[in-house]
C-alpha cells in the first residue's frame, strides 16, 4: 500500500463520507474527489511522482499519457512535466465549435498511449477514452488510475485489452 499517497488524500480531505451519487450513477456512502486533491501542488506532486514511479516498476514505455476531461488533466499535465512524456487531451464529446476535435494534442498513428484516471468505479470513461484513442491509432493497453473503487472496473478493461493499474485501493484508502 501506498502510504505517503494515503496520508496525503487524507491530509487535503479528499476523502469525504455522506450520500454521494458517483459517475457511474451508483450511490455510495464515501467519496474520494482527486480533483480537490489535484488543486493542491503538494498532493499533486505527489501523485505524479507515484505514477512515475509505478511507470518505472513495471517497465512501461509509452509515447503518450493520455488525460480525460476533466478530472484526469491536472493528472496527464503533471504526469508529462515529471517524465518529459507529452500529453493529450480526450473529450467526451464532440464540441460543435473551434475543430470539433475529441482528442486535443498531437497523437499519431501507432503511438503507445497511457491512460491516466483519478477514479476508477465502473470505468466507463476509461473505456470510452481508450476506445477513441484507438479508434485515432493509438495503441492503449493500461489504464494508470490513483485509485481503483473495486467495483467492477479491473474487469470491464480487461474485457477490452487494457490493466488497470491502481496506485491504491478503496479498500486500502478506507482501512484504518
Amino acid at each position: 500500500m501506498n502510504k505517503k499517497l494515503k496520508e496525503s488524500l487524507k491530509a487535503c480531505h479528499a476523502l469525504q463520507y455522506g450520500d454521494f451519487t458517483l459517475a457511474s450513477g451508483k450511490h455510495s456512502k464515501y467519496y474520494i474527489d482527486i480533483k480537490r486533491a489535484s488543486t493542491v501542488p503538494g498532493v499533486l506532486s505527489i501523485i505524479a511522482e507515484e505514477m512515475e514511479t509505478e511507470m518505472k516498476r513495471r517497465g512501461l514505455k509509452v509515447d503518450m499519457i493520455a488525460g480525460v476531461v476533466l478530472g484526469s488533466v491536472p493528472l496527464a499535465v503533471a504526469l508529462s512535466l515529471r517524465t518529459g512524456i507529452p500529453y493529450v487531451m480526450v473529450r467526451k464529446e464532440k464540441k460543435d465549435h473551434g475543430t470539433g476535435k475529441l482528442i486535443e494534442g498531437a497523437l499519431e498513428e501507432g503511438m503507445r498511449v497511457l491512460v491516466v484516471e483519478d477514479v476508477v468505479t465502473s470505468a466507463g470513461s476509461s473505456a470510452e477514452a481508450v476506445a477513441v484513442l484507438r479508434n485515432a491509432g493509438g495503441k492503449v493497453d493500461f489504464v494508470l488510475a490513483v485509485i481503483d473503487r473495486q467495483e467492477g472496473g479491473m474487469a470491464r478493461l480487461a474485457e477490452i485489452g487494457v490493466e488497470l493499474m491502481p496506485l491504491l485501493t478503496a479498500e486500502e484508502v478506507l482501512r484504518g
